[in-house]
């Protein structure tokens, strides 16, 4: 993909409205922000490393808030309170996938995610949960590399889910190993973030450029995950996948405001079968209009 098509542009401008009216941003964090750990010394110890747990949503949005919290002082010169800093989109993401019930076992052999369960637990199944682990992990692990987070490389260690621990890095060396050339950009997003001389288009570059090499790697592991879902559902990870290339051509602004807006047209449940764009009759107009778009936009792109 080249270039951006006159009516993707305007579906991108869509789905970038920014929000409404007066708040506060402390009403818009992800679900548990708060309660998730804020500091490395907030996760246990032992033989000398921080060990944190990314199969449950806490666990896993406090490895988001740190990345927040130790990359906030170089988006200061952007704007105050860390409204500017483009990581946003990670957690805000990853709060969405929690709260339309994407985190959850999608195949129904475990409780994990569900309200009659563990509803802070992160399935492995979850196709949305795997990728997402990509974009948490490697990001995370990479700017621990770069030496913003304070720490050592060694200090840090992710446990393993489950099952399919072989599909996961879990730590600095065993990340550069399976994905080196996506720990690279990551750390080159991090060397340029450092950098007093660097714009913030530059940086948003550097950032889509690492984020869609995650998503890359990721999606070839866990495609086979979407047979759990129905076929709408599968279509809409596919679709969304795609749409990411678009709005990483557009440069669109991962930031706090830009992504709390843009999540208001994205689906607020998972689909089911008979779910079909823009006649979802649970789903608001602005949601109707912006899954029937980014199928259109799946569909053009395959021509």
């Amino acid at each position: 993909m080249a270039f951006l098509p006159p009516w993707a542009c305007a579906l991108v401008g869509c789905i970038s409205v920014s929000l409404a009216g007066a708040f506060s941003l402390s009403d818009l964090y992800p679900p548990l922000w708060n309660e998730s750990p804020g500091q490395f010394s907030d996760y246990r110890v032992e033989n000398g490393k921080y060990v944190i747990d990314p199969w449950l949503y806490s666990k896993r949005m406090g490895i988001y808030k740190i990345l927040m919290n130790k990359t906030a002082s170089y988006f200061e010169k952007f704007a105050p309170d860390n409204e500017q800093n483009f990581l946003w989109g990670l957690p805000l993401q990853h709060g969405w996938q929690y709260t339309t019930g994407r985190l959850v076992d999608p195949s129904r052999r475990t409780d994990c995610g569900y309200e009659y369960g563990d509803r802070l637990c992160i399935s492995v199944d979850s196709w949305w949960a795997d990728i997402n682990y990509f974009l948490c992990a490697l990001p995370f692990l990479a700017a621990v590399d770069s030496g913003i987070m304070g720490i050592s490389s060694d200090q840090v260690l992710l446990l393993p889910p489950p099952k399919d621990q072989t599909k996961f890095c879990l730590n600095i060396s065993s990340c550069q190993s399976s994905f080196p050339k996506t720990m690279k950009k990551w750390n080159v997003l991090y060397k340029r973030l450092q950098s007093p001389s660097s714009s913030f288009d530059d940086l948003l570059k550097y950032l889509w450029d690492a984020h869609l090499s995650s998503l890359k790697d990721a999606y070839k592991i866990f495609e086979d995950r979407l047979e759990y879902y129905s076929k709408p559902e599968a279509d809409f990870g596919r679709d969304w996948c795609v749409a990411l290339d678009y709005l990483a051509a557009a440069s669109f602004p991962t930031t706090f405001i830009q992504v709390s807006g843009f999540q208001k047209g994205l689906p607020p449940r998972v689909l089911v079968d008979g779910d079909k764009a823009p006649f979802i009759s649970d789903f608001t107009d602005f949601q109707n209009t912006v899954l029937l778009g980014l199928n259109l936009l799946h569909q053009v792109d395959n021509a």
